[in-house]
């Protein structure tokens, strides 16, 4: 096993339709807005943006997110990461009642030196704060929807 390779999963669903769903998750540079984890996005270029994240644990990780599908026909926003993780995170939506059933899957790989140290004991403590992270951002998002 690969202590430092982690796939995750979310779903999340969210009180709005879909357009008003993607148009939210598409607007990279406004997800600090209402997602507390994500500190800061600078936008580099139309497909690239550096993004900073802390969570609960006393480290910061930053990524460089290099668009590789923008779909709004099919529901799908996906970026490739690079720096302190490397892989790949993928929104799909899709029409659920009123509202809008988003899922969130993600594949990397840790290059932070910190958590590579601490892989083995730290692992249940990573997956901890990245689901806290998650319920959060769901939380945001779904008041943002409702305020828009």
């Amino acid at each position: 096993m690969d202590w430092n390779h982690y796939r995750f999963r979310s779903l999340w669903d969210l009180p709005a339709p879909l357009p008003a769903a993607h148009r939210a998750l598409d607007r990279l540079e406004d997800y600090p807005r209402w997602w507390p984890q994500v500190r800061e996005v600078t936008r580099l270029d139309r497909t690239h943006a550096l993004v900073r994240f802390r969570s609960l644990l006393p480290y910061d990780l930053t990524a460089t997110l290099r668009e590789t599908r923008r779909d709004p026909e099919a529901g799908v926003l996906e970026a490739a990461m690079g720096g302190d993780m490397e892989g790949w995170a993928r929104w799909t939506l899709a029409p659920r009642g009123e509202g809008t059933l988003v899922h969130y899957d993600q594949e990397v790989n840790v290059r932070k030196d910190l958590l590579r140290r601490f892989a083995v004991p730290g692992r249940p403590l990573f997956r901890a704060n990245h689901r806290l992270m998650m319920r959060a951002g769901r939380r945001g998002l779904a008041a943002h929807l409702k305020a828009v």
